[in-house]
């Protein structure tokens, strides 16, 4: 997995991480510790630019959580504990549509995963870079 990040400015700041190959077991991880490396700088908005994912597995959807709940303050879940993070998922996502963290351009085995899971009501998907960075 490869993951970039640029900053972009609409009606507010945003941060847009890219990541492109596999986000699973091996990669998470990684994104994770960018997202907290670019929250505890500051960025309160972040754009996942899914447009290069190929693949993603459970772990990459904890990932997604993981950063959503950072943007929010909150404390992430204990990424030990397997399949309890993964089922944790599901009690906090009463929290509704993310208003801080948005998906750009998944690809459509991407985008069935979301919709298997249930993300597609947890987080707001566009195809339109700029309508995205003006949504925050």
């Amino acid at each position: 997995m490869e993951i970039t990040v640029s900053q972009e400015q609409g009606s507010a700041a945003v941060a847009v991480i890219s990541i492109s190959g596999h986000l699973d077991g091996q990669t998470y991880q990684d994104l994770i510790s960018k997202a907290n490396e670019i929250v505890g700088a500051g960025a309160k908005n972040i754009l996942l630019d899914l447009s290069d994912l190929a693949y993603i597995s459970s772990a990459g959807l904890v990932s997604l959580h993981t950063i959503a709940l950072l943007t929010r303050g909150e404390a992430p879940p204990n990424l030990e504990q397997g399949w309890s993070t993964l089922k944790s998922m599901d009690s906090t996502r009463d929290g509704g549509l993310q208003r801080h963290v948005k998906l750009l351009n998944p690809r459509p085995e991407i985008t069935n995963v979301l919709e298997m899971v249930g993300f597609s009501e947890f987080f707001e998907v566009f195809t339109d870079k700029q309508k995205a960075i003006d949504s925050f």
